[in-house]
């Protein structure tokens, strides 16, 4: 049976026309701000305060797309007597967007928490070249990274913020505690 002329206009304007009274769900993005979901993972930001420079993200970057540059810097003795100790200095830290594929590897390696997922989403650059961004730009999205889910109420408590509970008991108690008044005759019992 041959289709009849026309019939699959007749069906298209049939979807128009069904379609054309339901309210639209296309959102006018440049005008209209999308919901994000919390924690929705945008770009990475830098607290630059936790960098020690052991350079784990950048080489466990599968793309090689951070880049870090540092010096050594003397730090003098703590006590009278000790030695110098040397410890790294930040001089650069920047990611190529252009090249990161968002897997997060450098997130999950860091020991000291230095990066974290920012919701921002908006950075896109009329030159790829500039889509390497420096640690400037990357502590400004760090003001953008949500705080952390609340605690299941359920949970046991870490044992680190328990051990420091304990420890400021302790102290408390101790300055709490009135001294033991001296005996005015010096004699004991």
């Amino acid at each position: 049976m041959a289709p009849i002329p026309g019939s699959g206009l007749a069906k298209g304007l049939a979807v128009t026309l069904r379609t054309m009274t339901k309210k639209t769900v296309t959102e006018q993005y440049p005008d209209a701000q999308p919901d994000l979901p919390p924690r929705s993972r945008g770009v990475i930001g830098l607290f630059e305060e936790n960098c020690t420079v052991c350079m784990l993200c950048a080489r466990e970057c599968p793309d090689w797309c951070i880049y870090i540059d540092s010096h050594k810097e003397t730090v003098p003795a703590a006590t009278p007597g000790g030695r110098e100790r040397s410890r790294n200095v930040l001089d650069r830290f920047a990611i190529d967007f252009s090249l990161c594929m968002y897997c997060g590897i450098c997130i999950e390696v860091c020991p000291f928490d230095a990066l974290f997922w920012s919701p921002e989403f908006e950075y896109a650059e009329t030159d790829i070249r500039e889509l390497t961004h420096e640690r400037d730009k990357l502590r400004e999205w760090m003001w953008t990274v949500p705080a952390p889910p609340a605690l299941d109420p359920g949970a046991e408590e870490p044992k680190e913020i328990a051990a420091a509970r304990k420890t400021a008991e302790k102290l408390a108690a101790a300055q709490a505690e009135p001294p033991a008044p001296a005996d005015p005759h010096g004699e004991q019992s």
